[in-house]
C-alpha cells in the first residue's frame, strides 16, 4: 500500500516538523529554520513557531508538504512470535514449565536514573492498566533501582540465579543506552556459560527493535510496552530454555 502524509486534505503531503537550533531567536534563526526544511525536502515551508530557549537556542515549528511517499510493503517491524498471557496464563505456564518461581532483576544501569520505565514493567501499579510483574504469583522481582554498575547488577544476577535480566535505558545521549547495553551483554557472556546465562531484554523510547543481535541480547521492547508483553516474552523464552 502506498501512502503520503496528510495535514488539511487526504493525501496532501503535509508535515509537522519541530527542532532546536543553536541560534538566538531573531529572523537569521527563522531564515535559517526555513533554510533547513528546504534541504529537507519540504515545499512551501513555513514557520509556525518559534521560541527562544535562553538567550542562544531557538526551539522551532514548521510545517510544509513533502512529495515523499511511503510503501507499508517495504516497512519492516519485529513482529511478536508468542502469545499475549493473561496474569493467571504466565503464572500457571510458569509452575509447569520450571516448577518454580522464575527469577527477575531488574535495573537502570549506567548512569541512568531514570526508573519510569522499568516500575512501569516491574512495579505492582504497573502501566496502562496492568499490574506490574512483582503481581504474578510466580515471578520473583529484584528492582535494583537507578544508577547500577553492570559488575553489581551481574552479581546480583548471579547471586538470585535470575531466570531473566531487564534493563531499562532512557538517557540516551552520545548513544549511552548502546554503549551501557553491549557492556552488559558482553559482562553477561564473560561471567555464565551460554546455557547458563539469563535471559537479557532491554527497554526504552529510542532502541531499535532489530538491533537485539547486534547489541547481545534477547529481546529489545519500544515504546508502549506493557508488564504483560514482557511477561508473556519472559514465558515463552525461559519455558524453550528449560526444555
Amino acid at each position: 500500500m502506498i501512502v503520503r502524509p496528510y495535514g488539511d486534505t487526504t493525501g496532501d503531503g503535509m508535515v509537522q516538523l519541530s527542532f532546536t537550533l543553536p541560534l538566538p531567536h531573531d529572523k537569521v534563526a527563522e531564515g535559517a529554520a526555513l533554510q533547513l526544511a528546504q534541504k529537507m525536502g519540504f515545499d512551501q515551508a513555513l514557520v509556525v513557531h518559534a521560541h527562544a530557549m535562553g538567550p542562544d537556542f531557538t526551539f522551532f515549528v514548521v510545517y510544509g508538504r513533502v512529495t515523499h511517499l511511503v510503501d507499508t510493503v517495504q516497512v519492516r517491524v519485529v513482529e511478536r512470535d508468542y502469545p499475549l498471557l493473561t496474569p493467571a496464563e504466565v503464572n500457571a505456564q510458569v509452575k509447569s514449565s520450571l516448577r518454580r518461581r522464575m527469577v527477575v532483576v531488574g535495573a537502570c544501569i549506567g548512569t541512568d536514573a531514570h526508573t519510569v520505565g522499568i516500575d512501569a514493567i516491574l512495579n505492582i501499579k504497573g502501566f496502562a492498566g496492568e499490574k506490574g510483574l512483582e503481581y504474578y504469583r510466580e515471578l520473583k522481582v529484584v528492582n535494583l533501582g537507578a544508577q547500577v554498575s553492570v559488575p553489581r547488577l551481574v552479581e546480583a544476577a548471579r547471586a538470585e540465579q535470575a531466570d531473566a535480566v531487564l534493563v531499562s535505558q532512557v538517557v540516551t545521549q552520545r548513544d549511552a543506552h548502546l554503549h551501557n547495553t553491549a557492556e552488559m551483554s558482553a559482562a553477561f557472556r564473560e561471567a555464565f556459560a551460554e546455557a547458563e546465562r539469563p535471559v537479557l531484554v532491554v527497554g526504552g523510547p529510542r532502541f531499535d527493535e532489530h538491533a537485539a543481535g547486534e547489541l547481545g541480547v534477547d529481546r529489545i521492547f519500544g515504546r508502549g510496552t506493557t508488564p504483560g508483553d514482557v511477561a508473556s516474552f519472559l514465558v515463552h523464552r525461559v519455558a524453550k530454555v528449560a526444555s
